[in-house]
This record gives C-alpha cells, structure tokens and sequence, in this order.
C-alpha cells in the first residue's frame, strides 16, 4: 500500500489497537508533530466507535465496507484523513479539532471530493459526499456549499442514513492503485475543448510560430510509439518564444489517444500526456486559467515534486501517461537537492538527480514513452540547478534500457556539447525556437537584455532604439509612485491589461522603499495566490494591476505581462563599470552554489524579459550604491520618467 497510511474493513478495523494504527501512520507520514499523534488517536477513537455499531448491527456490511486513513491524492501533497468505502457511496471525511468550522476548512474538504469525482475512476460508480468533522460540535448537523458539517455524535447515523443496502461498495485495493486515478473522460473532453477554443488569449499567443516544431513531435511521437522504443526531445528557445506553448499544446494533443496502450485492466489511459514544471508559480496560474474546464485546470497540468513524491513511492507504481513533459529540464534538479526536497525518499531512489528519476518512470510504461523536455537558456536561478543539460545524457547512458533510446536535439552547437559521444542522436533545426513570440513589440528584447547584462551599454542602446521604435517601452525613475502611476494612466481603460511589480528575491534594501517583500511577507505573493495575481483584471482582488503586492523571480519565470515594473534591488549593481552581487543575501547552503554571481545575473535576465510591451525600472535612491546603476541604464537606453 502506498498511497495511505492504513487501510481495512471496518470490522477488523473496529477490533485493532489504536497504538498499532498509529504506529502504522506513523510510518506512513514520517514528519508527524505530536499535535497530528493526538489528532489521530481522537479520530480513530471515533471512528471505532462508529464502526462497532455498524458491525453489531450489520456485520456483513461491516466486512465488505473499508476505512482508509491518510489517503494521499495522487500527484499531490495533499491528504485525506478518512474515506470510508460503503454500500452505494464513498465519504471523505476532514477531522477539525473545533466547534465552528472556517471557510477554509469547508473549502479544504469540498476540493478533496471534488477530486475524486474528477479524477477517481471508481467513484464514477457510486456518489461521493463530503463530510467535515468537527469534534467538538455539539450542534445539529448543516450543511454548507455541499459540505456536511457534523459533530462526534452524529458520524453515525450519518453513515445508516447513506449506505444503500443493495449498493456498489467500492474494493480497496482498486481504490487505492495508481491507475485508477486519472482524469475522467468527460474532464478530458472538456479541458481539450477549452483549450482548443479562444477562451485563453493569454496562453495562445502567436501559436502559428510554434508549428514546425509540433508537427517535428508528433512526427517522432508516432514513430516511437510504432517502433514500441523510447525517445528524448529537447525543445531550446529565447525568452518568449513559446516553449510552454509547445509544451500544453502537445499534452492537450488528440491523436495520442490512438497510440496509447492497453493497460493492465483493459482500458488506455485517460490522459496520454501531461506538462509537468517544477515552477510552482506556472503551473498554479496554467490551471487557473484551464479551472472552468473542471477539475481545478489540473486534468493534463501538473507539478514535477509531486510527481516524482508520487512515483518514487515505489517501483512497482507505473506512470499512467506515454508522453512525459519536463518544463525547464536544463533547470532539473542535481541528486543533492532531490534529496533535500525529498527525504523521506525510499533508498532504492536516493543518490538520483530528477533526469534519473523520469528517464526510469519512463522505463516503466508499456511499450513506449517519450520524454520532451523544454529548455530556456540562462534560467538557473535557484540551488540545485546548475547542474545542466548533461544529466539527462548521464541518465540514458546509465539506464539499463540505454540502448532502447533515441534523443532528439536542436541543431545547435550546446546541445552537442552536452551530448557528445551518444550514438542514437539526431539534430533537427525547428527544435529550436530562435523567433520571440511574447514580445509582439520587442522581437529583440532578449538581444537587448544580453547586453545589459553583458555591461555592453552601446550595444544595448543601439537595439533600444529599435524596440522604443517598435512601441516597446523602456523607462526609469527613483521615484516609486511615478512609476505605478505611469503604469496605470498608460492601461487606463484596457480591462485586459496585466502589469504588476516584480524584484529580485535576494535583494536586502527594497523593503526601505516601500517594495513589501520577503518570503512569507503579505506583501510579497506566494504559493496559493498566483493565479490571481496573473489573470484577474484591474479592480479585482488579488490582481497585480493594484502593484501593492511583488513577485520575485521565483515567481514570474516562465510567465509574463503585459508590463513589469522592476523594482531593481541592491543584489545586483553597478560598481566600477562591472556588476557586482557583494549587497545580496546569502544562501543557508553556500557551499553547494557553484557561482553565486551567475545566479543573480540569471535572476535579473528573467526579471528584465517578463513584460510584453515594455518594463519601467525603479532604482532606489540609495547615495553612494544605487547611482552608477542608475545611470548605467541611462546609457542602455531607457529614458527617464519626467
């Protein structure tokens, strides 16, 4: 058993010692505080409780029903405290140590049943309510936003009242395996539609550009699938050329649903794709804007830890999908900072950096698979990332099944560097995205940034003059307010519009200048609030339009606006015509950073190449730090705001 903690049927379970439930539990979630031993020890005190009557009074339902305990969604980090399997229905029940529940605790419970009706297979069979117990209710039972909120004494009764005597009860083990959780076909259907229709401008930009490079996919696609072998494609391309576009385009495509296998069971998969990125940020703002499908935009988007927190569970777990997306694999996680992330990982995975984890998922499934992963250039920006493009070459050669895999590369002299020596490699131009399709005003824009960052100001103000010809604008100023007022007067009456404020994570001056940052600060945005941020529009809560929340770059890399003001942070300067990061905060880790300057250098490149018609920055006025940056910027071509 690997997605719960504890599984029986409810008159075995009635008659076990709570202690060895919880030393079960225990093993299952290895980090567990005394307060969560405690919640458990309540639960299951009630649970029994319930359970023995049940089995007094019905012992053949009593036999045939299952309770589950920490039953973890597949995929997620999230978990269930209790399911109970019974006759004609399933319960998912959230324990709350209250009286009064929250709204987020009636939100919490209701997105946990909402994703078993999405994406459950088994409970297409029978209902599935929602049940928040709150302890230490007394009152009656309610109801509220389909959540059934009840007390200690009412679990019961509440289960007479539901189970249906002649009902499908579900089995556990089916319940509980991998393949059983995947998207139903009607949310499939659904999230295609949408994102085939024009309902999300913002994702579908340009797509014409990116379509050499998709017919080349499908091409090696079905050639791997009808030669039953294995394949790496790796798409490169400048800021805003549409690597994520590729990406969502191929995960949402039809024909895999052709070339899928028959899976232990007798059914194809689901979702023969998925577009899994390790950038939090990205992945909450994609399913934001795919939501209205249903299923919360989850059916063919994904995060990679999840993933990989789902699949390294153990060997035998076979990933449901044929077509592995990896956003960003140049930015892939070394074995050092998998087990930092990881560590509770089983020993069989540990000593394996994420390229070595998916190219053994990917041996798992069935006949073929193909891994494709997105590259932007200049990305690395955290611990852990620096590692590059060469361990996805290590990882095939070090495979057991090395010699079932083709790679694909881009036509490009990097590319084979990395991958010098491997036999089964193909080069192919349209697997390089060189035409910037975000910036419709600055199809220069990251020739400009490679200058700046270059600390080649000439060059930098010669593109300049083209992009301010072309409508893209470059401004500057010491002056905050200037800035978000230039912001706001200039999208005036354009509902459409998104710019918000953005800076550089280890920046230790802005939060004197009224930049509201630091991880955790209400005033810098984190996990949770990033779909908001992006796609609601001026005057909405949560809209970055109102530019009194930031975003560091964490949080704003692989996505984009309409405009950003860049907050620019004493990290990164000028001093003695060179850059120098002496100012910026450290890292609790140093030791495992291989340049710490470049990281800050990469930072700002993803900082500077975020907004689609122009950026303003703001410098603080610092005396004696700030003034050669600022007037560095002058001579790269922006103009100051008057």
């Amino acid at each position: 058993m690997t997605q719960a903690g504890y599984c029986e049927n409810l008159f075995a379970f009635s008659n076990s010692d709570v202690a060895l439930i919880v030393e079960k539990l225990k093993l299952f979630v290895t980090d567990a505080s005394d307060s969560q031993v405690k919640a458990w020890q309540d639960s299951i005190y009630l649970l029994q409780r319930m359970s023995e009557e049940i089995s007094n009074q019905s012992p053949n339902v009593a036999q045939k029903s299952s309770l589950i305990l920490e039953y973890t969604i597949p995929l997620e980090s999230r978990r269930i405290d209790a399911v109970l399997l019974l006759p004609g229905i399933a319960v998912v029940i959230e324990f709350k140590g209250k009286w009064i529940p929250s709204q987020a605790d009636i939100d919490q419970a209701a997105a946990y049943a909402r994703d078993l009706r999405a994406y459950h297979k088994e409970c297409l069979e029978i209902p599935v309510k929602c049940v928040l117990f709150l302890t230490g209710n007394k009152g009656a039972p309610s109801s509220l936003n389909g959540v059934d909120i009840i007390g200690a004494e009412d679990l019961l009764p509440y289960c007479k009242k539901h189970i249906k005597d002649s009902g499908v009860i579900l089995n556990a083990d089916k319940f509980l395996a991998i393949e059983s959780y995947q998207p139903l076909p009607s949310l499939i259907k659904a999230a295609r539609e949408l994102f085939q229709s024009d309902n999300l401008k913002r994702i579908h930009r340009a797509a014409v550009a990116t379509e050499p490079t998709l017919a080349k996919c499908s091409d090696i696609i079905h050639k791997t699938a009808k030669n039953k072998k294995r394949s790496l494609i790796l798409i490169s391309g400048v800021p805003g050329a549409g690597k994520t576009l590729v990406g969502l385009q191929l995960a949402h495509a039809k024909y895999l649903d052709d070339l899928a296998v028959i899976r232990e069971g007798g059914a194809k998969p689901t979702a023969p794709a998925v577009f899994l990125s390790g950038n939090g940020p990205l992945v909450e703002v994609l399913q934001y804007e795919l939501r209205s499908a249903g299923g919360d935009g989850k059916a063919f988007v994904r995060g990679v830890h999840e993933y990989v927190k789902t699949f390294t569970r153990n060997n035998g777990l076979i990933p449901p999908q044929h077509v592995l997306i990896y956003d960003e694999a140049q930015r892939a996680f070394d074995a050092a900072q998998v087990k930092a992330k990881h560590p509770d990982m089983p020993p069989e995975f540990q000593g394996l950096s994420e390229p070595e984890l998916f190219i053994r998922f990917a041996e798992r499934i069935p006949e073929w698979c193909v891994v494709v992963g997105l590259i932007g250039s200049g990305q690395e920006i955290h611990i852990g990332e620096e590692a590059g493009l060469g361990q996805w070459k290590d990882a095939i050669e070090q495979s057991g099944l090395s010699y079932d895999w083709a790679v694909y590369l881009p036509d490009d002299k990097e590319m084979q560097k990395h991958f010098e020596g491997f036999v089964n490699t193909s080069y192919e131009d349209v697997l390089k995205l060189s035409v910037t399709i975000r910036f419709h005003l600055a199809t220069k824009l990251h020739l400009f940034v490679e200058h700046l960052l270059e600390g080649n100001a000439q060059k930098a103000k010669e593109v300049s003059v083209e992009l301010e010809k072309n409508g893209y604008n470059l401004r500057l100023t010491y002056d905050l307010n200037k800035a978000k007022n230039y912001l706001i007067n200039l999208y005036y009456g354009n509902s459409e519009a998104r710019f918000g404020l953005i800076a550089s994570a280890k920046d230790k001056d802005l939060n004197n200048y009224e930049i509201p940052k630091g991880f955790n600060n209400p005033g810098e945005i984190n996990r949770g609030k990033y779909g908001p941020w992006y796609s609601e529009p001026i005057g909405n809560n949560g809209s970055c339009t109102a530019l009194d929340k930031v975003v560091t770059e964490f949080g704003i890399q692989g996505l984009e606006l309409d405009a950003s003001l860049i907050a620019w942070g004493t990290d990164f300067i000028r001093d003695g015509k060179t850059w120098t990061n002496k100012y910026a905060a450290g890292y609790r880790e140093a030791h495992r950073i291989r340049d710490a300057k470049n990281l800050r250098l990469n930072a700002y490149r993803v900082l500077l190449t975020r907004g689609r018609d122009g950026c303003v920055i703001f410098v603080p006025p610092i005396q004696n730090k700030t003034k050669e940056t600022y007037e560095y910027f002058k001579n790269c071509g922006f103009t100051e705001l008057q």
